[in-house]
């Protein structure tokens, strides 16, 4: 009785262990300027190719347009009727420079065409920047709704670290621009406003942000307080961020990592990759061996 054998052509098995390197090769992460950290859209939906979505594509544009020269602006569009006008505005973080600001927007308008198809109104706040729009006019209003709490890990009754807390976050507070940033020892704080509200409106929403944030968070190595229109945050040390050597942390200011991380990352990368060529390498010789091995029996039968 004839046997059948089914072999795995060398070829197809190699493309498996190729694509296996690929995989389990750690992927490049994106920088902290277009890291998600909330978003959301209307109930409300628009009819495709109507005025509406017109004037939306319009409006997008333009804030897209603008993110080329300014950090922040807000835009109009005033349709044939009140329900076709939309209104729209972008903030870039107060440290990005105007590269930065304008990739930011335009990769934030790209994902909100994705996440808030057809929706009336979408908001979207990355690392980096901020986007909205709506039907309704929201310019000026000033919304103190909690979106974003997290805290890091608990550093228990350490008075010197509380006290550095409470210090940084008081910086943040007295400072009375738009774009806040703070620091005392090894903590660094930021807070910041969306440019439509008043002076009076901003300091009033940064503070309510840095009190929720120290009730909630001033306990903890890091923490993150958004409110609808201005955001509150801290980080000690390297716990959640590692300092740029402009007085705040990654994902605080320039998004730029400590280069003795990023050589431990290219080392780890290495170490996995070269280990998997060598056992790639190992498995190609051990399955050409087999291969004549069995191609020889078959000639000697």
């Amino acid at each position: 009785m004839s046997e059948t054998r089914t072999r795995l052509p060398l070829s197809s098995f190699l493309t498996f262990l190729y694509g296996a390197v690929a995989i389990l090769t750690p992927p490049s992460s994106p920088t902290s300027v277009d890291t998600y950290v909330f978003g959301g859209c209307t109930i409300q939906k628009y009819i495709p190719n109507s005025p509406f979505h017109a004037n939306l594509n319009l409006l997008l544009g333009r804030l897209v347009g603008s993110a080329t020269s300014a950090a922040y602006a807000n835009f109009t569009v005033v349709g044939s009727t009140s329900q076709d006008t939309i209104y729209g505005l972008y903030q870039c973080r107060g440290d990005l420079n105007s590269g930065d600001c304008s990739k930011c927007v335009a990769g934030s308008v790209s994902r909100l065409g994705t996440i808030c198809s057809d929706a009336c109104g979408g908001a979207l706040q990355l690392e980096g920047c901020f986007v909205k729009y709506d039907n309704k006019s929201f310019f000026g209003v000033e919304d103190k709704t909690v979106v974003v709490k997290k805290c890091g890990p608990s550093i228990g009754s350490d008075l010197d670290a509380l006290t550095g807390v409470d210090a940084a976050l008081a910086y943040l507070v007295n400072d009375g621009g738009t774009y806040r940033t703070g620091g005392v020892g090894d903590v660094r704080s930021v807070a910041q406003c969306v440019g439509d509200l008043s002076v009076s409106d901003c300091q009033d929403c940064v503070s309510d942000a840095i009190k929720l944030l120290k009730s909630g968070c001033g306990n903890s190595a890091w923490g993150d307080l958004f409110l609808a229109k201005c955001y509150a945050r801290f980080t000690r040390g390297a716990a959640h961020a590692q300092d740029d050597g402009n007085g705040y942390g990654r994902g605080y200011g320039n998004g730029h990592k400590d280069s003795n991380d990023n050589e431990n990352e290219v080392n780890k990368t290495l170490a996995i990759i070269i280990g998997l060529i060598a056992a790639v390498a190992l498995l190609t010789l051990f399955i050409t061996y087999l291969n004549k091995k069995c191609e020889n029996r078959k000639g000697g039968k």
